[in-house]
């Protein structure tokens, strides 16, 4: 994995700069400029506007009851596209615009999905929500050394009788 994260931060920024020397030879050095500071701007006001769209989403979503999976993804998906928008270059801003637009993103999203459905058929990834976390804790054999990270309490609330 560290192989291929490495070889993604060094050939990323390597074609980039080539394509960017090609085509400012066609285009000019200043148009070119012009262009990644407009696809930049562009992109980041887009990103920011389908981010809104899409908490509001997770938020109906959870007040319906329901676990907002397919806009997780989107947040995710949006948040990695106005990332990639910032960083100078053609290919970075055709793969932001990618991942921030809604038809796209669609289908990103669904081979994203698809893919997480995978790790978690294969037991590679456990996936725990709501009670499930708890009951988890209690099946668990007492050789098990996990450390409580988080405290359960019940409150109630008590009225003060101000009338002495």
């Amino acid at each position: 994995m560290f192989f291929k994260l490495l070889l993604i931060f060094i050939l990323v920024p390597l074609i980039e700069l080539y394509f960017l020397l090609e085509i400012s030879q066609f285009i000019g050095v200043f148009t070119t400029v012009m262009v990644i500071v407009f696809t930049g701007a562009a992109g980041v006001s887009i990103a920011k506007r389908q981010g809104y769209q899409v908490v509001n989403n997770i938020r109906s979503t959870l007040n319906a009851g329901k676990m907002p999976t397919d806009d997780l993804i989107s947040a995710l998906l949006i948040l990695i596209g106005g990332v990639t928008l910032l960083t100078p270059g053609f290919l970075t801003d055709i793969t932001g615009f990618l991942l921030i637009l809604p038809g796209s993103r669609d289908l990103i999203g669904a081979l994203v999905k698809k893919y997480f459905l995978k790790y978690v058929k294969e037991n590679k990834v456990e996936v725990h929500y709501g009670n499930q976390f708890n009951q988890h804790r209690n099946n668990r054999n007492e050789k098990d050394n996990y450390k409580d990270d988080f405290i359960d309490v019940e409150a109630e609330e008590v009225e003060d009788d101000d009338s002495k």
